[in-house]
């Protein structure tokens, strides 16, 4: 009884905290301990997530409000009467002013997000992570970002959504719509039975071919070696992939970005571990 009274507690202190932080206009940054989460999700198991059928019909508009396009009302025209045929209407989202061009896939605490905004003020940067307090978490902390520079107007190209990108990714990008997809620190899924659900795969990287434009590029880091491997050997083997020669990568500054500025990079940091990088670039379409 006393156990179940105290996670009781802990659970309510977790509840009213975050429900405190996500006030508008608050600015302290959240604080970890009360997003905690085991730190894998099967990916495999049904969420209950909620994706768009095609990507014309996903809404930006709660994510990057400062781009959202002031269009005038459009007349309304008389309608079906029947509930059931207004029901079946899509619904229009809000229009923004840019597209998603960058996805961090499995974005942890941020990071990396909070890094690339600044760095990209031009572009819209978009988080993808399956865990809902993880989520949580980044959406609390860019809006805290948000408030604290107000005047300068940083974070606003930055944004977060809950996703679990082995199913839906080509739901939220039209083909071509992205210039660089990061891949950092994924779950290296060491037992041979649970290869299925590593990041990269042929068919996942099929996927990756066809959101990104022609010239985008796949960023990767691992501290595992085999997992290293793994994705060098089937993002080479795609004939949609090139690996991006060393020289022009470490000539690449969210390289170093990517190294420092990821949770799990400064955990890797401290234990004095090694991290291993490889580019890979999306080739042009061959001509049918």
């Amino acid at each position: 009884m006393g156990g179940d009274k105290i996670r009781k507690d802990k659970r309510q202190k977790r509840e009213d905290y975050r429900a405190a932080i996500r006030k508008e206009g608050v600015s302290e940054l959240p604080r970890k301990k009360f997003y905690r989460q085991r730190a894998h999700a099967n990916p495999f198991s049904d969420h209950q997530l909620i994706y768009p059928p095609h990507p014309d019909q996903m809404d930006w508009s709660s994510l990057y409000p400062d781009y959202v396009v002031d269009e005038p009302q459009e007349q309304q025209t008389p309608g079906p009467e029947t509930p059931s045929d207004l029901d079946l209407a899509p619904l229009r989202p809000k229009r923004i002013s840019k597209e998603v061009e960058v996805a961090d896939i499995g974005c942890g605490f941020g990071g990396l997000l909070v890094a690339l905004g600044p760095l990209m003020p031009d572009t819209l940067v978009l988080g993808l992570e399956i865990r809902v307090q993880v989520t949580q978490f980044v959406e609390d902390r860019i809006k805290a970002l948000r408030v604290q520079d107000q005047e300068a107007k940083l974070y606003r190209n930055v944004g977060v959504l809950r996703a679990n990108t082995m199913k839906f990714l080509p739901n939220f990008f039209r083909k071509g719509q992205l210039s660089k997809i990061f891949i950092c620190f994924p779950d290296p899924h060491f037992k041979a039975r649970k290869h299925k659900q590593r990041i990269v795969s042929t068919t996942l990287n099929s996927e990756y071919a066809y959101v990104l434009r022609p010239g985008g590029v796949v960023y990767t880091i691992t501290d595992v070696p085999d997992l290293h491997e793994w994705m060098v050997q089937h993002f080479e083997a795609h004939p949609s992939f090139e690996r991006v020669p060393e020289e022009e990568q470490e000539a690449d500054t969210l390289v170093n970005v990517m190294r420092t500025e990821t949770e799990e990079g400064k955990k890797v940091e401290r234990n004095k571990g090694q991290k291993h990088v490889a580019l890979f670039r999306r080739l042009e379409d061959p001509a049918w």
